[in-house]
């Protein structure tokens, strides 16, 4: 497979043989990928005397191989996740990740859309009913964001207003974020 990785001066492409998967492991070749904050706290840890890191947790593909355990996805289907952060990134032309952490894809949606949603989504997913425990008993409360621009902050808004049916209101400190 062709990377990029980080060797905490640079960016290096390089090429890497990618690991057969085993156990409940998926090979994804990459279709798009997105960037995270994550990715650079990551990068930030990463020295010159570090081993060359891959950066990425975001992704957007196509299933090409299956491990021997698989038993949620097929060569094929069409996929997104956000990886794991132990593992070798996805910028990379293929991945090696869990089919527990990985989602089909809608059809509605581009591989760069669905790329774009994993780490955001999940991040407002649990923020919500996780820790502030809102049901879909809580359809008439109105919810307050504050700054709620970003990404996480703009799938928190979509998620209360679609899942529990909640009046959602936002703040952002920049006018053009307003929209």
């Amino acid at each position: 497979m062709q990377a990029i990785g980080f060797n905490g001066v640079e960016f290096i492409e390089f090429e890497k043989e990618t690991a057969p998967p085993k156990g409940r492991d998926l090979i994804v070749e990459i279709q798009a990928i997105s960037i995270n904050p994550i990715d650079t706290k990551v990068k930030q840890t990463v020295t010159k005397d570090s081993p060359l890191k891959i950066l990425g947790y975001d992704a957007a593909g196509v299933v090409i191989s299956v491990g021997d355990q698989t038993s949620l996805f097929k060569v094929g289907d069409e996929v997104f996740y956000a990886g794991d952060m132990t593992r070798d990134g996805s910028n990379t032309t293929h991945q090696l990740v869990d089919e527990r952490l990985v989602g089909r894809k809608p059809s509605s949606l581009s591989y760069g859309q669905a790329a774009a949603l994993p780490l955001t989504s999940i991040t407002a997913w649990e923020s919500l009913f996780d820790r502030l425990k809102i049901t879909k008993t809580d359809h008439d409360k109105t919810l307050l964001l504050i700054g709620a621009a970003g990404g996480v902050g703009s799938m928190a808004i979509q998620l209360a207003k679609q899942v529990v049916g909640m009046k959602a209101v936002a703040t952002a400190s920049r006018a053009e974020s307003t929209d």
